[in-house]
């Protein structure tokens, strides 16, 4: 019979027993409540455990856990969590993208039948919508209601609204497994991702609010009072071009400007004078490092600076010492290997003997070396990957994870960045593993407003890598001011990705300056609450952070196109408190790039409005020219 515990009183509810109590499950710390389903079906041989939590911070998470107690194997073809939203949710939100575009938003009307959105790249991939949205008509990021889930999954899955002609309306997601890839012996389990989900009637920033506290709660080192580090990175400034007094030179304009974390990207270990060779030997170049990185790291750290390190640990090239001597260890779906794609291939983390062999290089680069943080990447998709005879990307997801979590036992202070070609594994599966995501290899600013805008959907504004590009884009040759560059990358964790030593005194003076400013509100943007405005000009984007207590804000007044009226729509700061007055002072070095006829005088001086009259009624800003940017910070006055 079904059996409910609700407290000291059993109610029978049909043939199934049904346990509600605190059944241990993997789903983090915090949860309010917590309802705990047990099915049996003798005949099919299985158990089946389903637990729902509900967290303080507004979200429901559910996880599925199958253990065969038949006789045979049980084959498992799809478990998917699926909840019901109310009719008049009538819109559907998702997001898709490629590389170097990642998070592009694209909405439909929810109509009878299914919209499926797919992943099989054996990661989440640059396409994944990161979230699956309803909501009523018309619905924006400060307005309506709105249901959302979330697949906490590094490898393949899928995402589905759908309505049918009964009348009911649901969104469902859950890992997507290929034929046959998991295989349940007498008593092995299976273990669904955490399904994430949440609602809002205050849009999209009420969703996001919901899941940024979840993912703050349960992300490695939470809890600790860790400033985001202002990061260099050398990828943009050297690509594969290691010479240490260039990189030494490098690092000291990086002190110059403030940096505190200095991260040498690919091209430091042996054979990786380009992308073709080297990848899976991860040992210091002799050649080009022949006292090691001891040098260079020493150096780091004496101008104040930790230090960083790009590693590739689930590849390989085929030139390279590691392939020569175990080809058996790439991963292959048949007895050719798949075709190369950037000149490499993919390790098969599910041998034991490569697990270790990769583990224990990665360990002995931590042992030697003072390192504090790694960025993880992972350049390519894995296609026709196969482990002994089956679908191999459920248990490589499975097997990085693991190697993640090894890594960090031993190292605790350890922090990580998952970039996958930039933006290809972002998902709260990881995230609770890594410290940031680098959203995209593009670093051009005005892509970067949006990419920004939308990745945050999901991912709390200090987990998502912001970086300060060269005047000309690399990935698009766009030429963009360093106010609009600086100003994009100030509500996010900041950073440099720009060759210092071509920048002019005065370039590294106005780009020290923005440093300051970031390190004036890193806090508020590691704590607050995320904003963004629904202003009626769509080249005008309205972001910012709130504090909890709504003491302090910071915002990011963003033109990416030209204004249509010659006198700029009002623009309302989302999120403050209606009855407290703040004072509004412009942060950042720079005046805005403004037209010569606009009256910009009181973006020099000190203004204090009630927060009624700027969430309610709005302020005026000046004409902006395109691509340009204003930051204000407000305190309680």
């Amino acid at each position: 019979d079904w059996l409910v515990e609700m407290g000291p009183v059993p109610v029978e509810m049909g043939p199934v027993p049904v346990e509600m109590g605190p059944v241990p499950v993997e789903m983090g710390p915090g949860p309010v409540a917590l309802l705990t389903l047990r099915s049996v079906d003798p005949e099919a041989g299985l158990d089946v455990t389903v637990a729902i939590a509900f967290s303080e911070g507004g979200l429901v998470s559910s996880q599925t856990t199958l253990r065969n107690i038949g006789e045979g194997d049980f084959v498992v073809g799809a478990v998917r969590s699926v909840l019901p939203v109310p009719p008049q949710a009538t819109e559907l939100l998702d997001l898709t993208g490629r590389w170097g575009r990642e998070r592009s938003p694209q909405r439909r009307t929810f109509d009878q039948g299914t919209w499926l959105r797919a992943g099989r790249h054996g990661r989440t991939g640059h396409d994944a919508t990161l979230m699956l949205v309803a909501g009523t008509a018309r619905f924006g990021f400060r307005s309506g209601q709105v249901w959302g889930v979330h697949t906490a999954w590094s490898g393949d899955h899928e995402h589905y609204a759908e309505r049918t002609p009964e009348g009911e309306s649901l969104l469902g997601a859950g890992e997507l497994l290929g034929p046959g890839e998991v295989v349940l012996g007498g008593g092995e389990t299976y273990r669904s991702p955490l399904l994430l989900a949440g609602w809002s009637d205050r849009g999209l920033d009420g969703l996001s609010e919901r899941f940024h506290h979840w993912t703050r709660r349960h992300r490695p080192h939470a809890g600790q009072s860790r400033p985001r580090p202002v990061i260099v990175n050398t990828w943009e400034a050297a690509y594969f071009d290691h010479d240490l007094d260039r990189l030494a030179a490098l690092a000291d304009a990086a002190a110059e400007v403030g940096a505190e974390r200095f991260v040498l990207d690919d091209g430091w270990f042996r054979g990786r004078r380009d992308d073709t060779a080297g990848l899976g030997d991860w040992i210091v170049d002799e050649k080009v490092w022949p006292d090691g990185l001891h040098p260079l790291v020493e150096h780091v750290r004496a101008l104040g600076m930790d230090f960083g390190l790009w590693v590739e640990p689930e590849m390989v090239s085929a030139d390279s010492d590691l392939a020569r001597a175990h080809p058996e260890w790439l991963l292959r779906g048949r007895s050719t290997l798949p075709d190369e794609w950037r000149h490499q291939q993919v390790l098969d983390l599910q041998e034991d003997s490569c697990f270790e062999h990769v583990r224990g290089q990665l360990l002995a680069l931590l042992e030697e070396y003072d390192i504090a943080f790694l960025k993880w990447d992972h350049n390519r998709d894995l296609v026709d990957a196969g482990h002994a005879g089956r679908p191999a990307v459920h248990g490589q997801t499975l097997a990085f994870y693991r190697m993640l979590d090894q890594l960090r036992a031993a190292h605790p202070g350890l922090e990580v960045e998952s970039c996958a070609s930039g933006g290809g594994r972002v998902d709260l599966g990881v995230l609770a593993r890594t410290d940031r995501i680098w959203p995209s290899d593009t670093v051009d600013a005005l892509e970067r407003q949006q990419i920004q805008r939308w990745t945050t959907l999901l991912v709390p504004p200090e987990m998502v890598g912001t970086h300060v590009g060269a005047p000309v884009a690399h990935t698009t040759g766009r030429r963009h001011r360093l106010g609009f560059r600086a100003a994009t990358a100030l509500i996010g964790h900041f950073g440099i990705e720009w060759d210092l030593g071509r920048a002019s005194p005065p370039e590294r003076a106005e780009l020290a300056a923005w440093v300051a400013a970031y390190k004036q509100v890193r806090t508020l943007v590691a704590e607050g609450v995320l904003v963004r405005g629904d202003h009626p000009d769509p080249g005008l984007l309205v972001s910012g952070v709130v504090a909890q207590d709504r003491s302090e804000a910071v915002y990011v007044l963003a033109a990416v196109a030209s204004m249509p009226t010659t006198t700029p729509l009002l623009v309302l700061l989302p999120g403050l408190d209606a009855g407290t007055r703040y004072a509004i002072h412009r942060l950042g070095p720079s005046l805005v790039d403004a037209s010569p006829a606009a009256n910009t005088s009181w973006l020099g001086a000190s203004l204090s409005l009630p927060g009624s009259v700027l969430s309610g009624a709005g302020i005026r800003v000046p004409v902006m020219a395109p691509e340009s940017a204003i930051a204000l910070h407000l305190r309680a006055s």
